[in-house]
């Protein structure tokens, strides 16, 4: 047995190191960048024109000119203009290129337009709505940084400097093992003695939710065929998420057939609850690691979300940051295990609270699908108190 510290510890000094690969910029998502994104040229790239209306020089106005003759109408994506007398103007668009001898842009409100001609209503401020060449960015400046997360911001960054492929982290290949006689598969209808395998899903949508697309295992309780299908598994994956199969039952094989397979064993057990018979261990020759959480719904929900979700953050190279939320029930721990509690969570002035859902032990589905995650509490003398900030593991949302 293991404390909670003990074992978080040993499972983040155990990541892997998994390289890089490159993908094209629409199947990004998601994804880790692992590489410094250049701009690669100024950004804007030229004198933009940032408001409809015409574009003078200011010269003019200091001249005291208020009526300018239109030269021509300029829009977006046409190459840049010359204003040949610099007492005329041209009409311009939002976006556009700001036409050599210009430097000032009116806006239409501000401007009467009749048989040529434009007036304007009141003086301008010299350089006036022109969004300057290299104002946001100049060329070879860092846009991203490596060891983000790839969101839709990010993608339309990714595609303003032409990464029509990007460098990302290497995802891990991921088996999802299922044991035990009693399981069926979703569509059948269970007889009395017998369960869905709902475990799987919750852990395949939940890895759908980093961008993960899992392998669905199955395996009977019996020791040759958990030892037969390892075997294969271990080879194949760089993860394995088990469920069930780790407790003290007579049908329990895996603690030993993980060991006879060549994994490691790092610990087996944690002075925690939901989740006390967690395994965990890594076959270093094959680099692979193995997460073999117990069979209970929240108890492989828990460890997942309190585990595997670190582990692969360090993986990419992120470090795992602890989120905070404020308690608004008071809550006694006693013995020495450290408690996952699921909790219903809300916004109060800026501030994230979270009251305790019903639970009905660590077999109860349902209980998950009206919580917002997990906090986390160490076991201590003294009660958990309304008002205090403790860690909060969310389940909803990843980051």
């Amino acid at each position: 047995m293991v404390t909670y510290d003990e074992a978080y510890s040993k499972v983040l000094n155990s990541t892997l190191n998994l390289g890089v690969e490159e993908v094209a910029l629409a199947n990004s998502l998601g994804r880790v960048l692992a590489e410094d994104v250049l701009a690669d040229r100024d950004f804007p790239p030229f004198n933009r024109v940032a408001m409809d209306g015409i574009a003078i020089n200011f010269t003019a106005i200091e001249k005291d000119f208020s009526t300018f003759k239109i030269d021509g109408v300029i829009g977006a994506g046409t190459p840049q203009q010359t204003l040949d007398n610099e007492n005329n103007c041209f009409e311009i668009m939002t976006g556009a290129v700001l036409p050599d001898n210009t430097d000032t842009i009116i806006m239409y409100e501000k401007v009467t337009i009749k048989d040529g001609y434009a007036t304007i209503s009141e003086k301008p401020k010299k350089g006036q709505n022109v969004h300057k060449k290299g104002s946001d960015l100049k060329e070879n400046t860092i846009v991203l940084k490596a060891g983000l997360i790839i969101d839709a911001a990010e993608i339309g960054v990714l595609a303003s400097v032409g990464k029509s492929m990007v460098l990302v982290q290497k995802q891990p290949k991921i088996g999802l093992v299922a044991t035990g006689n009693e399981l069926v598969d979703v569509s059948e209808k269970p007889l009395p003695h017998q369960i869905r395998k709902s475990n799987m899903y919750s852990l395949e949508v939940a890895l759908q939710k980093v961008h993960i697309k899992a392998e669905h295992l199955y395996f009977k309780d019996d020791k040759q065929s958990i030892t037969d299908g390892l075997k294969e598994a271990l080879v194949k994956y760089d993860v394995l998420l088990l469920s069930g199969g780790v407790s003290k039952g007579k049908y329990d094989f895996l603690p030993e057939v993980l060991q006879d397979s060549g994994v490691e064993k790092m610990f087996h057990r944690v002075y925690q609850k939901p989740g006390k018979p967690f395994w965990y261990g890594v076959h270093s020759p094959l680099n692979t690691c193995v997460f073999s959480f117990p069979g209970n719904p929240v108890s492989t929900f828990a460890n997942y979300h309190a585990y595997f979700l670190p582990w692969l953050l360090k993986t990419y190279g992120i470090s795992p940051e602890e989120k905070k939320v404020i308690l608004q029930d008071e809550i006694s721990i006693s013995g020495d295990l450290t408690r996952f509690v699921l909790v219903k969570t809300f916004w109060r002035s800026g501030k994230l609270m979270a009251k305790f859902s019903k639970e009905n032990g660590s077999g109860d589905l349902t209980s998950l699908a009206m919580s917002d995650g997990f906090v986390k509490l160490a076991p201590r003398k003294s009660n958990y108190c309304v008002g205090e900030e403790v860690a909060f593991i969310a389940t909803r949302n990843f980051l």
